[in-house]
Formats: structure tokens, sequence, C-alpha cells
């Protein structure tokens, strides 16, 4: 249930993309996102998806692991879906049937909808996929840096949000073996309403939040004990450069939202 969640976690390689600046990353991650709410027709987003998948060919990560970050959400987009299909009720009437109404704005929205959280999800996911905690640490304090000036604590937010990330997939690792410890004593989480699920659930989320505190702890412990006290005086093994991939990576997205952004103001649409 847990174990194909793919939140949090690193692929090791030795790609273009796992040599790149976690600098760039993060900023070529927040440029794909704005690409992607730049998208204002749906045939675009067959440029989107394949630019997609071509990155991840690149970064020589399967393709099965945007699947698994789109697991998590197979409940939420066919929602979107269905509430998008028949509560617009603009457009010209495409289905009449009983109390089944459905129009091509609807339609047209739903798919719109759908595409769009996946290709958000799938895409972003890149990123964890791609990059090391320590250097996404590294990356993110650099470019919170310039806050600084105004007594922004940018390397304990760092720190906190990559230790976050960090420990997503040790948390899933945890929920799946105790769900199956529970399912070995004979739990059932499958049957009945969703009233007694949720309460069948109880046995994994307690020892699991207990495990969670434990862990923090232990962590807590170990940094300070290594005389950990933020990041003032603080050195690095690895020292964050540009390279010459760094620049070619913002030339691709920069090209990828100028073909969004050309594409629609000059052809003529699809659909």
């Amino acid at each position: 249930m847990f174990k194909d969640i793919t939140l949090g976690q690193y692929v090791p390689g030795d790609s273009v993309l796992h040599k790149l600046d976690p600098r760039t990353k993060i900023l070529l991650m927040i440029a794909y996102i704005v690409a992607v709410f730049l998208v204002k027709r749906i045939e675009l987003f067959l440029l989107v998806i394949l630019f997609t998948v071509a990155v991840t060919l690149l970064a020589h990560v399967n393709v099965s692991y945007l699947f698994k970050a789109l697991k998590p959400m197979r409940i939420l987009l066919p929602v979107m879906f269905l509430m998008n299909l028949f509560l617009i009720k603009t457009g010209r009437l495409l289905v009449e049937w009983w109390i089944i109404r459905i129009y091509s704005d609807g339609l047209k929205n739903a798919v719109f909808i759908v595409l769009r959280l996946a290709t958000l999800v799938a895409g972003t996911s890149l990123l964890t996929l791609t990059t090391t905690p320590i250097a996404l640490t590294d990356g993110l304090e650099k470019l919170l840096s310039p806050l600084k000036v105004v007594k922004f604590p940018a390397h304990e937010l760092a720190m906190m949000m990559t230790i976050a990330l960090r420990f997503i997939p040790t948390l899933i690792e945890e929920a799946d073996k105790i769900m199956k410890a529970q399912l070995a004593r004979g739990a059932d989480f499958e049957s009945g309403n969703i009233l007694k699920r949720a309460k069948a659930m109880l046995p994994i989320l307690i020892p699991l939040f207990v495990n969670s505190f434990r862990r923090a702890d232990e962590l807590a412990m170990a940094m300070e004990s290594r005389c950990y006290h933020g990041g003032e005086g603080r050195t690095r093994m690895r020292v964050l450069r540009f390279t010459w991939r760094d620049f070619a990576a913002v030339l691709v997205m920069a090209a990828l939202i100028a073909a969004i952004i050309l594409i629609q103001r000059f052809a003529p649409p699809l659909f």
C-alpha cells in the first residue's frame, strides 16, 4: 500500500540531471510549475508530457517512477474529473440521458484539470528522485541566503524542509511494516464502510506516531552530540558551482516556456 509512494525518494545515478547544481534544479522545478500553469490548451499538454518523459529518460530514471508518483492521487484525479464533467453546464450539449448532462466545456475542463495535476506531480517528483537530501539542503539555503539580511532563518528552514523530505520514505516503510504486522495478527483494513476502515487504521497510526517522536528525539540527540549549532561558521564538503550543464538546462526550460507561449499566441487551437 505504501511502498510505491516515491515522494522523498532518491535514485542514485550519474546522469546529467544528477550532476546539475541543486540550485538550478530547484529553480527549474519552479519554472516547470510556471510552464504547466501557462498551458491554456489541452493539446499543449502533449508537449509537456513529452518533455517530462524525455527528462526522466535523460536522468536514467525508470518511467515507472512517474506512475508511482501518481499512485497517491488515484482517488483525487477521478473525483476532480467527475466534478468538472458533471458540474460545469456551459458549452455545447454532448450527452443527455435521464438527469445526466455532459457539456463540451465540462469535458474540456475535466481533461484539463487531470492533465495539469498529473504533469505537476510527475514532473516535480524528479527533483527528489535526482537530488540527495544534503544537496537539496545546501541548494535551498543558498537560494534563501539573501533573506538573511532581514534575519530570515534560511539555514534552519532549509534543514527542516529537507529532514521532512528525508524521513518521508522512512515513515512510509515503517507504516508498511506495521500494517503487515497487524495483518499477520488478523487485522482487516479492506472490509466495512469508511468509518470502520478509518477506525481500523488506529493500530497503524498510533505506533507510527510513537516511532516518529522517538526517531525525532534520537535525531536531535545525535545532532547535539556532534555539536550542531545551526549554519553559523559551518563549512561544506562540496562547494556548489554552476557549470555549462546548468546554463544548458536553463536554456532548454526557457525554450519550453517560449514554445508554449508562441504556440498559444500564433497557432490555431485543435480543440
